[in-house]
């Protein structure tokens, strides 16, 4: 099973420096994948919890595969809805191309209806406007047989990751992603679903609190509690078939960024003790 990342792109302490530190420490740490998300209009539904800067997800990826060169890239999530499926086909294309294929592209329906408005985007139609992109994406990548990327073809296809954690987004995972791809859920919720649904993969993202006392909540979110905790969370995941899971050490607190050092000492106890123990 593979790790990834979850890095803050947005916030104020996300300089670009920063998320030079942010890159080079996930990949040095070994971790697979590093991931970031996605706003276009920072509205204020959205800048309560991920304000200024909001780094753009496909602009700052293609800066980040710069100054790596191992560690996959990816989005968790692109709100598809907002741009033109073209102009995603052609972003993705390019952006997996010029990285030496090393883009995931998670995908979601999306959720605040000030942004939805302020784009022209009816927020009612989120889900059918998401199937369709999906479909045309996939109809775009296979009718220029790789000529999206500029490459003829030689890098590998996309990975698209569906998110979502209503019945509507295991739906649209099964129909349409290669991978659900499930936001902060706790383990037997995803157990269920696991065993409930012919999920074509499975990769959750999950969050990362480290504690120093174990925490006793019954709805306790995976990732969440003492390393030991965490870590058999991830060998319980692992057990479930997940081939990739994605730590999110953001809490929804945006002066958070401003102090990523915390983040840092988490995953680099993650990743320590997850070395020793394979």
């Amino acid at each position: 099973m593979q790790l990834g990342v979850n890095v803050p792109n947005f916030g104020p302490g996300t300089t670009p420096g920063v998320l030079g530190e942010w890159a080079r420490l996930v990949e040095g740490l070994g971790f697979d994948l590093l991931m970031v998300s996605d706003h276009v209009a920072v509205t204020p539904d959205v800048a309560a919890r991920y304000p200024e800067p909001f780094h753009e997800p496909f602009t700052t990826l293609s800066w980040l595969a710069g100054i790596t060169t191992r560690v996959r890239l990816g989005t968790t999530v692109l709100v598809l809805p907002y741009r033109h499926p073209l102009l995603v086909a052609r972003m993705a294309a390019n952006l997996n191309a010029l990285s030496g294929g090393r883009l995931v592209l998670g995908v979601g329906v999306g959720w605040a209806r000030q942004e939805f408005e302020a784009l022209g985007v009816p927020f009612g139609a989120r889900g059918r406007l998401t199937d369709e992109h999906l479909v045309a994406l996939r109809k775009a990548w296979s009718e220029e047989d790789g000529g999206y990327g500029g490459d003829g073809g030689r890098t590998a296809p996309i990975p698209v990751w569906v998110g979502g954690n209503s019945e509507a987004g295991i739906r649209r995972a099964i129909e349409f992603g290669d991978a659900w791809h499930p936001l902060r859920g706790t383990i037997p919720w995803m157990r269920s679903v696991v065993t409930n649904h012919p999920l074509p993969a499975f990769a959750p993202r999950i969050a990362l609190r480290l504690t120093t006392a174990p925490v006793t909540d019954p709805e306790r979110l995976a990732g969440t509690g003492t390393l030991e905790q965490i870590l058999d969370d991830l060998d319980q995941l692992e057990r479930l078939g997940a081939d990739t899971v994605v730590l999110d050490p953001y809490h929804g607190d945006p002066e958070e960024t401003r102090r990523p050092q915390e983040a840092w000492r988490a995953l680099t106890a993650v990743a320590t003790h997850r070395k020793t123990t394979s």
